[in-house]
Parts: structure tokens; C-alpha cells; sequence
């Protein structure tokens, strides 16, 4: 539910919890809170367990990667797979497949690119996001939305539709004077390594 009782739409899957965390990755948080802190060793969190966890996030109607393969094909001998996946990882043999770029239209004529990946680059990339939110859920102002998860188990998502009923409920019971709309223009559209640049001080393990 959110602010304003929205439920999920059909078919949607959220970001996953603090609560889903693996043993070793919910300790991250407390360490984060120190803003002296920089993380050094964060690939070993990158267990089968959370690759499992991963795996479980697209949705299983979902469109095949770009590899053709699908939730449920990769899902058949899934431990086999993952544990070749978790060696490849950290014995450093594991290599991304190149993503299809396809463009989506927008209301406005214009038209949005988005990377069609490989099923198995979804799970590596669903995990990292897991261990990097952990860090960077602790830089974020409680108000701030976007693809964020629940602050704890039980509690709400943060998405984007979650934004817009805290603005309904601000606006109906708060006295408010301004409201400012402001969209940055191609803020994905930025060199290679800039934003991650932008995102490291706190983070000084080479796989990030």
C-alpha cells in the first residue's frame, strides 16, 4: 500500500527488503551509518543464497533476455546453475553478455532506450544492487523516492507511485505554497564511469 492506498499494480515485483538480506549482508547498514566508513571487501556477499534471491526477482511472464533464455528455463537445475555462476563470479571467469538496445516510446514523441540483458545477467545484477543498496540505503533522506525498498520489514515500498501519494497526502493536509516540477534532460545519457565516479568515495572494493 502506499501513502494514499494505492496497492501494487498486477504483475509488478518491487525492490526486495531490508528484510531479505543474507546473514552477512545485514551488517552493512550498521557499518554505513558511519559516513568515514569505505567498504573493501563487498564481493564475498555475493553468495549462491543471494544469486537464489535474485534469480527470484523478474517476474516469471517476463519477455526472454537477449539470450533467449527464460525464468523458467534457467530455473530448471537452478542450484547447478547458480553455484557455476557464484564460481565463475569470484574466480573472475564471468563475463556480462553484450545487451539489445531497444527505444521505447514516449507521450511526447520521443523515445526512451532501454538494454534488453541475458537472464543470468539480471541475477548478477539483481544481487549487486542488493549489496550496494545496503550501503547506499544510508545516504538517502527518509522523504527521498525513486526504486528504493521498504525502510524495514512490513513497512511500504518508495517507488515513483509511492512519491506521488505522499505528494497527494502532503497537498490535502499541509499548508503548501510552492510545488516545483524539474526533470533532468538525458540524466541517463552520461559518459561511461561518470555517475559510478560520482557514487564511489565510500566504496574502495575494485569489483564496484
Amino acid at each position: 500500500m502506499g501513502a494514499n492506498g494505492n496497492t501494487i499494480e498486477h504483475g509488478m515485483r518491487r525492490t526486495p527488503g531490508r528484510a531479505s538480506m543474507s546473514h552477512g549482508l545485514d551488517r552493512v547498514p550498521q557499518a554505513a551509518k558511519r559516513m568515514d566508513v569505505k567498504f573493501t571487501a563487498l564481493l564475498h556477499h555475493v553468495d549462491v543464497a543471494l544469486l537464489r534471491l535474485a534469480h527470484g526477482w523478474p517476474r516469471k511472464e517476463a519477455s526472454p533476455g537477449v539470450d533467449g533464455v527464460t525464468w523458467a528455463v534457467y530455473g530448471e537445475g537452478l542450484e547447478v546453475k547458480l553455484t557455476d555462476l557464484h564460481d565463475r563470479i569470484h574466480r573472475g571467469a564471468y563475463r556480462a553478455r553484450p545487451s539489445r538496445r531497444v527505444y521505447i516510446p514516449k507521450p511526447d514523441g520521443r523515445e526512451r532506450p532501454l538494454g534488453i540483458a541475458a537472464l543470468e545477467d539480471k541475477i548478477v545484477q539483481r544481487a549487486l544492487v542488493e549489496v550496494l543498496n545496503a550501503i547506499r540505503e544510508e545516504d538517502f533522506l527518509r522523504f527521498s523516492y525513486g526504486f528504493r525498498p521498504p525502510a524495514f520489514a512490513g513497512a511500504g515500498s518508495r517507488g515513483q507511485h509511492d512519491a506521488l501519494d505522499a505528494l497527494a497526502v502532503g497537498i490535502g493536509q499541509r499548508k503548501v505554497n510552492w510545488i516545483l516540477d524539474a526533470d533532468i534532460a538525458g540524466f541517463l545519457r552520461v559518459k561511461p564511469g561518470g555517475m559510478l565516479r560520482r557514487g564511489q568515495p565510500r566504496l574502495a572494493d575494485p569489483f564496484c
